[in-house]
């Protein structure tokens, strides 16, 4: 028998169970759903042939199967993406689902997400500004959360750890450190406005932002710098920065009452409560 035949032995198998059965068109039929589990080939080189199929259980067991592994699959990328895409784990709790929805700005996070595809296709991020505690970092994360679960690759960090990390790496690895910033396809800047403000640490965030802005690739910032004066710098090395902050990113205005604030009052009443 040669190498052909063989394969052509194996396609023809089919596997029988104890309650199949020999329909009437000479097909072997599944004695549990009733189904065939051959068909007869209409085309040469195999014309005639009877050639295994699966039956309708045995069909229903493989798409379980597939589903199963396709969420395996699906839940490991989501995880994996979140581990490289967050500085903190308490990030990855900063989703849609925990929002408590006092944070009259979170239809904008939810709009960007449901818009996602042409956020991209058109480089439009969001510049987040206001005071301390009114909920900024929050949205930009349930932004990060929610693509990350359609296996996005979001990176969310701060001026503060891209310098240090700048800072360790060699000047031949600087290009290739801001060059993985900026292959996401998302990325949030947290907090920006709080990293050192000297030459060198200008320069690099200058650096940072230009190769985003050159990638064609969204930009989302969160800040406490007032709109005002983002809009007018102090100088010429902030001028350069928060211009093209300015042109890649649609300001978004947080006001109200500080959370952060809300909550450490609301812990202490507890305390208190537990202490009486």
């Amino acid at each position: 028998m040669n190498d052909f035949d063989s394969i052509i032995k194996r396609m023809t198998v089919t596997h029988v169970g104890p309650e199949d059965y020999t329909g009437e068109d000479g097909l072997l039929y599944c004695g549990k759903c009733r189904t065939p589990k051959q068909f007869r080939m209409d085309a040469p080189p195999l014309e005639g042939r009877l050639l295994p199929c699966p039956c309708r259980c045995e069909q229903e067991r493989i798409d379980r199967e597939t589903t199963e592994q396709e969420a395996r699959r699906h839940l490991q990328t989501v995880a994996d993406l979140k581990r490289r895409g967050f500085t903190d784990p308490a990030m990855r709790g900063w989703t849609f689902a925990n929002d408590n929805g006092k944070c009259p700005q979170m239809k904008h996070a939810h709009f960007y997400v449901e818009h996602w595809d042409t956020m991209l296709a058109e480089n439009i991020g969001y510049l987040l500004w206001g005071s301390v505690g009114t909920g900024k970092s929050y949205f930009a994360g349930c932004i990060a959360n929610a693509l990350m679960e359609q296996e996005i690759t979001v990176r969310m960090t701060n001026f503060a750890l891209i310098l240090n990390d700048l800072t360790a790496t060699s000047f031949e690895g600087r290009n290739e450190y801001i060059s993985q910033l900026c292959r996401a396809l998302l990325l949030i800047i947290d907090d920006f406005g709080m990293e050192r403000g000297t030459e060198y640490g200008l320069e690099q965030v200058y650096n940072v932002i230009d190769s985003r802005y050159r990638s064609r690739r969204p930009l989302i910032v969160t800040t406490n710098i007032p709109l005002h004066d983002l809009q007018h710098p102090q100088d010429t090395a902030h001028a350069r920065i928060y211009d093209r902050l300015l042109e890649m990113c649609a300001p978004i205005r947080f006001s109200g009452e500080n959370f952060r604030k809300a909550t450490a009052q609301d812990k202490l009443a507890r305390l208190k409560n537990l202490m009486d």
